[in-house]
């Protein structure tokens, strides 16, 4: 965030200096750095897969099994991303930092959830589940979006306090 003072414009900082210091010394930002990025490539396979099956109609059952891997995957780095999260300010969720984020997160991890409640109930087709993890797949990547230009943010506020 700027903030316009005269002629000059100022950066908000992401992180307070003591939160600065909580997210460098956690084994929680180590973890995240390496689910975030795993994830998404779990997505990129996944994504290649569904849209294998949504055009030739072949691969369902390895298509699905990529969306429940993708799923898995983003069920736990949401759970360890709230324990960062807390310990870095104090809140397992929603921190004004992350508030968007984790608000966008909550969509992401509802569709996703969705996705898996209907292939359990065995209710609905395969376009239709197919269809309902790309929506899921849409809005994940407004999300890592977001978290990119957080990153990004997190590198600034980085070299500034060198």
């Amino acid at each position: 965030m700027a903030e316009a003072t005269g002629t000059q414009v100022q950066h908000t900082s992401l992180y307070t200096k003591e939160q600065f210091s909580r997210r460098n010394e956690t084994v929680w930002t180590l973890v995240q750095g390496i689910l975030a990025p795993l994830q998404f490539l779990a997505f990129l396979i996944s994504l290649v897969l569904v849209m294998r099956y949504m055009l030739s109609g072949a691969g369902y059952e390895i298509a699905t099994a990529s969306i429940l891997i993708k799923t898995g995957l983003l069920y736990t780095i949401m759970l360890t991303g709230a324990i960062w999260e807390k310990i870095v300010f104090g809140q397992y969720l929603f921190a004004p930092a992350f508030f968007w984020e984790d608000l966008v997160s909550f969509a992401v991890i509802g569709l996703h959830t969705a996705y898996v409640i209907m292939l359990w109930q065995g209710k609905f087709t395969s376009d239709v589940l197919m269809w309902t993890a790309l929506a899921a797949y849409a809005v994940y990547v407004i999300n890592a979006g977001q978290f990119l230009s957080k990153l990004r943010l997190a590198r600034r506020d980085a070299e500034q306090r060198i």
